[in-house]
């Protein structure tokens, strides 16, 4: 006999796409039809205030206040001055003496910098200034410009204010860390000051954010 058309009666066996391929497809094509794949920003370094002790590698660190303070002139013709002051308490944690140094005035510059200061890698908002802020520690009273290792020293950053300047209510710090490590072309060791490349540019990575309120302000 003839077999009828049509083909066999056998019945025809599925064919199994596993959940996860469905999950993959599904996902592609939902980002396909959102126009590709999105960029994922950068985690917003974590946050800390008043008080806060930082290990930055070299330095262990505490941000101890912001605060306004004034100096009484000293003849009649002159007048008071005003100054905005972070106060830290640092410990040098290498062995060799360590420098206060003075705060980059771009990120871009900071790491070139080997001092403690040179990892207050940028001040928010900008403090209106006459010339350039001054760094300081302070040893049995007397200013210095070094971090013995291991001897905690309060180290004072201060802003001489613009006679017209209105001091910020409060400032917000992006602290970098470092890093014992060789250099590029010298295979000894040196602290250095931890960064990435972005953009073609080497800048200093954000360790952390610091917010201080500073003292004062709203008296003046």
């Amino acid at each position: 006999m003839t077999e009828p058309s049509g083909g066999s009666d056998k019945p025809k066996r599925p064919v199994v796409v596993p959940a996860v391929a469905l999950v993959a497809v599904t996902a592609l094509g939902i980002t396909a039809l959102l126009g590709g794949f999105a960029e994922v920003p950068d985690p917003a370094p974590p946050q800390y205030g008043e008080g806060a002790v930082l290990d930055q590698g070299q330095f262990s660190t505490q941000f101890v206040a912001a605060k306004v303070s004034t100096q009484k002139a000293t003849a009649a013709w002159d007048t008071d001055k005003r100054f905005v002051e972070l106060v830290f308490k640092v410990t040098n944690q290498g062995k060799a003496t360590a420098m206060v140094g003075l705060p980059p005035d771009k990120p871009e510059r900071a790491i070139s910098l080997t001092s403690f200061a040179g990892s207050l890698v940028k001040v928010t908002p900008r403090v209106q200034v006459k010339g350039v802020p001054s760094v300081y520690g302070l040893s049995k009273n007397a200013k210095t410009g070094q971090l013995q290792p291991g001897v905690p020293t309060t180290v004072i950053l201060r802003y001489d204010l613009d006679k017209a300047a209105t001091p910020p209510k409060k400032v917000t710090l992006d602290v970098g860390s470092f890093a014992y490590e060789p250099g590029f072309n010298d295979p000894s060791s040196h602290w250095n000051l931890v960064s990435e490349e972005e953009d073609d540019v080497r800048l200093p990575v954000v360790q952390a954010q610091v917010t201080l309120p500073v003292h004062g302000a709203e008296a003046t």
